[in-house]
């Protein structure tokens, strides 16, 4: 069963381990600029989210691919770029709805997340756990939970409200 990684953006901080972890496994050093996950942040709304491939079912990065270079890994599913095929065009960085495509301008390549052969090393060293390797189905789950207890939260608020209301 394909698995994804989930993120809980209320649970990352901001470290960038992530990052660091994914240009240290892929480019055996700390370039950040070329990491396949990216922690985007807005600081005014004290958001850290990082960002990464979601390794789409129908992949708008290989439908924009004028060669074909995007394919799918059968053993992971992820997407993966052939560099054999790949042009530099960078149309799949244009593509992608997620912006989750990076273009390294020391290798003159475009790089994505491709699970680490199913071992994500951002998951791994994440200590927030913001960042998980899940099956799709638990990721729609977690999504589901985390919207029916903020639901809750919300129902329990209103329903003191009512009730202090109704007192006063």
């Amino acid at each position: 069963m394909k698995k994804i990684l989930f993120v809980d953006f209320e649970k990352c901080v901001g470290c960038r381990t992530c990052e660091t972890a994914c240009s240290l496994y892929h480019e055996d050093m700390c370039r950040s600029a070329v990491s396949r996950i990216q922690v985007l942040k807005w600081e005014s709304e004290g958001i850290d989210l990082p960002t990464v491939c979601q390794q789409c079912e129908r992949p708008m990065c290989l439908e924009v691919c004028p060669v074909g270079a995007p394919y799918r890994d059968q053993a992971t599913g992820a997407m993966m770029i052939d560099y054999d095929k790949c042009l530099g065009c960078r149309m799949c960085m244009a593509g992608c709805p997620f912006g989750a495509i990076v273009w390294d301008d020391y290798d003159h390549k475009v790089k994505k997340c491709d699970l680490c052969e199913g071992d994500p090393k951002c998951v791994r060293y994440c200590q927030p756990k913001a960042i998980d390797y899940v099956r799709f189905s638990q990721a729609v789950l977690a999504k589901k939970r985390a919207i029916g207890e903020r639901y809750s939260e919300y129902l329990k608020k209103f329903a003191e409200e009512a009730t202090g209301a109704k007192r006063a």
